[in-house]
């Protein structure tokens, strides 16, 4: 797939990121893990695998057991875009886990994060 350069990244490289980020401000990987599984459906194992077949950013989303219909949910500006207008499919996608990781981290409840309240 052609596209910006993150479609062909490793989500294997982005995970440590978010782990990074998420710690940094109290919140655990298992609440980032929650997240992931929320919105992709891939449970620990399926997590596990991705990371260990170094799955690009682009077949992580494509290959996604079961993506969160309440995804579409999931508003707001991440890196000074507005997630809702993104047109791309992909980025969306991409730009909806951003969304979800910042929230954690700025100490919203997983509860909120996961539109569950």
């Amino acid at each position: 797939m052609s596209g910006h350069k993150i479609y062909q990244t490793p989500f294997a490289r982005i995970y440590p990121m978010y782990v990074t980020k998420v710690e940094r401000k109290g919140r655990s990987k298992a609440e980032l893990d929650a997240v992931i599984h929320w919105l992709t459906g891939y449970d620990e194992a399926g997590l596990a695998e991705v990371l260990a077949d170094e799955r690009s950013m682009d077949a992580f989303f494509a290959k996604a057991p079961a993506m969160n219909s309440a995804r579409a949910l999931v508003t707001g500006v991440v890196c000074g875009v507005r997630v809702e207008t993104v047109e791309d499919p992909l980025m969306k996608e991409i730009r909806i886990l951003d969304k979800q990781v910042d929230e954690l981290a700025k100490g919203r409840s997983l509860a909120k994060v996961l539109r569950q309240a």
